[in-house]
């Protein structure tokens, strides 16, 4: 009995690795988060047990993955980006390791770096950021975020899970003495087809990001001011296509 914590990659079903394309394809018991792609759910056998996240919460999601666990079965829990980051990967690992389940952890493709990349946005570039701090709009217990912290961390912010709190997050980074022209970008769906990129400064960021889709990734720092030209992602079908672009990313 075996349960595989998998990283579906930021978006684009394409960007899932090898290794979790295989389980997938193989498992008796899939367990999704909602923004897994549609194609990569696809993938599992017919005779799999497919159960969405959608309604769930963690508790029960862990319940679940602990019964099919204990009943023997391999089973999948397929993350958006990677398990480990914002993932609560590690929450689930403790609670099955505590039950006498095996588990395997596979990493995914993570936002933090892919969805900029796709948007043109390295988040280090020599001579602009040599660093690349990462947070939610909440702070680890659930209240406020460490503005203070955050504004005085130089190089490049990636803020996770900011869309609804894009005003509160740019308030308390102006009164922690974030610099207003600081360049900023919000990226909704990112590596998606209709994906969306606005381009802007930390005091415009709340206006220019309104009426964007979730998620949407924020990058704050000089870093957002490049616009590089890169080639679109394409989203992948499933089948050998769909093998192909794992194998290539």
């Amino acid at each position: 009995m075996t349960v595989y914590l998998v990283g579906a990659g930021p978006g684009d079903p394409g960007l899932i690795t090898a290794r979790g394309l295989d389980l997938v394809r193989s498992c008796e018991v899939l367990l999704h988060d909602r923004l897994v792609a549609d194609e990569l759910v696809a993938e599992a056998p017919r005779a799999a047990l497919v159960i969405s996240r959608e309604g769930l919460g963690q508790a029960a999601v862990t319940e679940l993955l602990v019964e099919h666990g204990r009943a023997g079965a391999d089973v999948v829990r397929l993350k958006g980006g990677d398990s480990f980051v914002f993932g609560r990967g590690g929450e689930e690992a403790l609670a099955l390791e505590a039950a006498g389940i095996t588990v395997e952890v596979v990493p995914g493709v993570s936002s933090v770096a892919a969805v900029p990349a796709a948007a043109g946005i390295p988040v280090t570039h020599r001579g602009i950021s040599d660093r690349v701090t990462i947070a939610t709009c909440h702070g680890a217990d659930g209240n406020e975020a460490e503005y203070a912290r955050l504004a005085a961390a130089g190089g490049t912010l990636i803020l996770f899970m900011g869309l609804g709190r894009v005003e509160h997050v740019v308030r308390g980074l102006l009164a922690a003495g974030m610099a207003p022209a600081t360049p900023a970008a919000a990226i909704s769906r990112g590596t998606l087809p209709d994906q969306e990129v606005v381009r802007t400064t930390l005091d415009h960021l709340a206006a220019a990001s309104a009426g964007l889709a979730g998620p949407t990734l924020l990058v704050i720092g000089d870093v957002a001011a490049l616009e590089l030209s890169v080639a679109g992602l394409e989203t992948a079908t499933v089948g050998s296509e769909l093998q192909h672009a794992a194998w290539s990313c």
